[in-house]
């Protein structure tokens, strides 16, 4: 019992204790920084593994205490808590191993990594929440501690998009504390359970629980990249490559989607969020969303740029996914929130080398990038590919699902919003691909070259196994330990099948 009650403490543990070893390391002992990183993310992994085996074995982690009369501090395993920290772990090794390549002989690594490793801790305490305010707490500090990884190259481009994200984002937390403080003072401490707590309400009620649910939706909307919440997320590409994965495809984005999900299933319940009639409405501005993202990716001549307004995009599939109010709708959604991540932070590595090895940040100088650095433009077009929803690839998996749920409901225009954004996803990412493999290199630019292949391996690496996975993911999609087969069981527990 004692292991099973301390395991989620030590998932969070392994990242925060190292983040303050971190904070005291000089910058020059960078192999004793790198040992301690990849240390951590690795134990990290491996205690979720054991977390992860544990739930489908039918085990019960929970972490339970009050730290003050009717404020209960809860970690608990369930599993969305497993999508999400799997996807985390994963992704984090990756990132850290990247982050690494990328920065090195960079200035202040030892802070960039200790934010980072707090990053982690926060991510993971919102994955493994098992309340409101459990949530709340780690949703604010991961507002907090990835703040500095915004501004970390300190340039006055920099500092302003850090303003930016802390403008939106803290205003994001202030609106969703009010709905937490309101549904606390109202109805009591409510733990995250499957089906919600409201299956018997009396209708007078029901206006307030509209407004509790608008305030608890806007504050995670931000984060979510929701219009017109979405402002913070393009302004942000300033920061270094592994942050900018690290917000699209773990982070923040997934803490704000992810907080949707647990609202919607997990506090009002499907069912009852259905007949409060709050449903439909969050999903015409998750199509909104959908559709408006793709348009502005179509103008964007900064690769990273126009990798943001994609996110903006895809990330709102697992909303609208939400909002389908049926099975096939909830395995779209809880599916495409690993697959997502995973296809989008492929993008960035990729996006991060052309930037570290060849100087490209514009996407009119990808041309012929491909023989210059063709594993590297394998993954991304592997990623791109898995984002249009090409089959077998892990995008299509998602789409698939996404749009039977949208049948399966009788929700025909989401369909429609599906093919849209498809058609509009092959309109921003195809030109590219047709640049890297068969457009003629520019003579500028592309004469810098390493002397090693291509890049570093720690640069290298990350990028091709994550684009290895968009093709697994895809082709070994019902694998009984797959995201896929855990979106089915968590829809199978909240539709009673």
């Amino acid at each position: 019992m004692a292991f099973d009650s301390l395991l989620p403490l030590w998932v969070l543990a392994t990242s925060l204790v190292v983040a303050f070893i971190i904070f005291a390391i000089p910058e020059d002992r960078w192999k004793l920084r790198s040992f301690l990183n990849i240390s951590a993310a690795v134990i990290k992994l491996f205690l979720v593994m054991v977390m992860t085996w544990g739930v489908f074995q039918g085990v019960f982690y929970q972490t339970h205490f009050e730290i003050a009369p009717g404020l209960v501090f809860s970690l608990k395993a369930d599993p969305l808590s497993i999508v999400f920290a799997g996807l985390s772990s994963v992704l984090w090794l990756l990132t850290t191993i990247y982050a690494i390549g990328y920065l090195e002989g960079s200035p202040n690594r030892s802070r960039f990594f200790g934010f980072f490793s707090f990053c982690v801790a926060s991510t993971l305490g919102i994955a493994l929440a098992g309340n409101l305010f459990t949530f709340l707490l780690f949703y604010e500090m991961l507002t907090l501690s990835a703040y500095p990884l915004v501004v970390h190259r300190g340039t006055r481009a920099a500092l302003k998009a850090g303003r930016v994200y802390l403008i939106y984002t803290l205003s994001g937390g202030a609106l969703l504390m009010l709905g937490v403080v309101m549904l606390y003072l109202n109805f009591g401490q409510m733990p995250f359970n499957s089906g919600g707590h409201f299956q018997q309400v009396h209708e007078a009620e029901f206006p307030l629980l509209r407004l509790i649910f608008v305030l608890l939706i806007a504050g995670l909307a931000v984060k979510a990249a929701l219009v017109p919440l979405h402002g913070w997320l393009p302004s942000a590409m300033v920061a270094p490559a592994p942050v900018s994965a690290l917000l699209h495809a773990v982070a923040v984005v997934k803490a704000g989607v992810f907080g949707i999900v647990r609202v919607v299933y997990d506090i009002f319940g499907i069912e009852f969020s259905y007949m409060l009639g709050v449903l439909q409405p969050l999903g015409w501005l998750a199509a909104a969303t959908i559709v408006y993202g793709s348009i502005r990716a179509l103008y964007q001549t900064d690769l990273k740029r126009r990798l943001a307004f994609s996110t903006v995009s895809q990330v709102s599939y697992i909303t609208l996914g939400v909002t389908l109010f049926g099975p096939l709708g909830t395995i779209g959604a809880v599916v495409h929130l690993v697959h997502q991540g995973i296809m989008k932070i492929t993008l960035f590595f990729c996006a991060g080398n052309y930037a570290e090895t060849l100087g490209i940040h514009r996407i009119d100088e990808l041309n012929g990038v491909a023989k210059q650095m063709p594993w590297t433009s394998m993954a991304f077009t592997l990623g791109a590919l898995g984002m249009i929803g090409l089959p077998p690839l892990a995008g299509f998996i998602s789409k698939w699902y996404l749009g039977l749920g949208a049948l399966e409901s009788g929700m025909h225009w989401a369909v429609g919003v599906l093919v849209v954004s498809t058609l509009l996803n092959a309109a921003y990412f195809l030109p590219i691909l047709h640049r890297i493999w068969f457009c003629k290199p520019e003579v500028v630019d592309h004469t810098r070259h390493l002397k090693r292949p291509e890049c570093s391996w720690l640069l290298l690496a990350p990028p091709v196994i994550t684009a290895v996975l968009i093709l697994l993911l895809g082709v070994f999609a019902s694998w009984p330990m797959s995201p896929f087969s855990w979106a089915t069981f968590m829809a199978n527990q909240e539709y009673g099948l």
